[in-house]
């Protein structure tokens, strides 16, 4: 009675598995701020792409706009998602849960599955033109770098929070699961946003892997066949599944950004704030003759990475 009584209050109960437990708040931030200091090093000291915003305003405009967006998350994602993890574990509900897994093999199905999960979702948000719209402001940022992993519109965040559940019941993630792939793809977004420039071979094995900094930048080009590829957040095989995968695109030759922003005096933080309900093209991309496109590409097999 006192065990039912503790659940309905949302406490804990006397047995804990492995499972039950999140990942320990100093390993977390050692993981992630080991990720940003050393993506923050290599930016300074082997730079992919020149930049385009000179000065400080643009790394502050992007943490202002990734404090919004955490504020957000810690308000309605985080309670929803506690919520149902410890749900799922209770109850065994989602796929990983019917295969009766060994922990160890259920957290890693778990985090693969999750990972597919928020790919379909970055694809509707290129693809539905209302969630467009919000991550336009993402893709607006005219530098790639470790601080535009962090820059997303605070009221994207929101619009996820019903994906973010269901990715939790429909995989069936508990919260050690759920912890474990949320830190992997925050250092994975700053890892392949960075503004780092890997040794080409290095990063042409990686690729076959794991989402590279040379892979996302090609998705964050103004050409739209370049921008509808490399969706991928961790792991680079969705891509590949689908045949969304784009590698042999010079980096010199990818434009960041969206082809209708390109002044920074346009990109100011209330600019970008207010992005989403301006009247500017839903798509995000320009029509007819001013569509930016490839005119050729490099005498490379479209499987390998372009230096």
């Amino acid at each position: 009675m006192r065990r039912r009584i503790l659940q309905l209050l949302g406490g804990a109960t006397t047995r804990r598995g492995p499972l039950d437990r999140e990942l320990p708040g100093w390993l977390t931030g050692l993981l992630i701020g080991g990720t940003l200091a050393a993506t923050l090093w290599l930016e300074r000291r082997r730079p992919l792409r020149e930049g385009v915003e000179r000065g400080p305003n643009h790394e502050l405009r992007n943490l202002a706009m990734s404090a919004l967006s955490a504020t957000a998350i810690r308000l309605t994602e985080k309670p929803l998602t506690s919520r149902m993890t410890a749900l799922v574990q209770e109850r065994r509900w989602g796929l990983v849960k019917r295969a009766n897994l060994p922990p160890a093999l259920e957290v890693a199905l778990a985090v693969l599955l999750l990972d597919y999960t928020l790919y379909v979702w970055h694809v509707l948000t290129h693809r539905v033109p209302f969630l467009w719209r919000f991550h336009r402001v993402h893709h607006a940022d005219l530098d790639l770098t470790a601080s535009t992993a962090l820059r997303f519109h605070f009221a994207e965040m929101v619009l996820s929070v019903p994906w973010r559940v269901a990715q939790v019941l429909v995989v069936g993630a508990a919260p050690l699961s759920l912890a474990i792939w949320q830190t992997a793809t925050l250092m994975a977004i700053l890892f392949h946003h960075s503004n780092s420039r890997l040794p080409i071979a290095l990063e042409r094995r990686l690729s076959r892997l794991l989402m590279t900094p040379r892979m996302h930048g090609i998705h964050h080009s103004i050409v739209r066949q370049e921008t509808d590829s490399n969706w991928s957040t961790i792991f680079a095989f969705p891509d590949y599944l689908h045949g969304t995968h784009r590698l042999n695109v010079p980096q010199d030759e990818v434009t960041i950004g969206v082809p209708e922003l390109r002044d920074p005096g346009e990109l100011g933080l209330g600019s970008i704030l207010a992005l989403p309900f301006a009247g500017q093209p839903a798509s995000g991309l320009l029509l007819g003759d001013g569509t930016p496109e490839r005119a050729s590409l490099p005498a490379l097999p479209a499987s390998t990475l372009a230096a």
